[in-house]
């Protein structure tokens, strides 16, 4: 999608510490992050999920997508979030048990929704 503009997930080839996660992980787990064309847009998504739970905790079973701008990474300057790549557009998801093509959809209308 042309709205999504970096995802990062050491699954990914392209990721570049994938060789790494590869020699050290059996999988490679169910954190997901991407980044979205701006923040208005991130937060649209947020709103726009039915499925993720918006919190800042990564526990439990339940799928849950996070904005760590205004969560995990709050305390932070803008400068400070910048010097770790922590855009304002970056969006975190803990994936859980819930059915894969159910949260593809439900990511894939949030999108949509957002304009990305």
């Amino acid at each position: 999608r042309a709205g999504v503009v970096a995802v990062h997930y050491p699954g990914l080839p392209t990721h570049p510490q994938h060789m790494l996660a590869k020699k050290q992980m059996r999988g490679f787990g169910g954190m997901v992050s991407f980044e979205v064309i701006d923040e208005q847009a991130a937060v649209k998504v947020l709103q726009s999920v039915r499925i993720f739970a918006m919190a800042p905790s990564l526990g439990g079973v339940e799928s849950i997508m996070s904005y760590p701008k205004l969560m995990s990474h709050a305390a932070l300057s803008a400068d400070e979030r910048r010097d770790r790549n922590i855009s304002d557009a970056l969006l975190r998801l803990s994936v859980g048990i819930e059915d894969i093509e159910d949260l593809i959809a439900d990511i894939d209308r949030a999108l949509t929704a957002a304009g990305c």
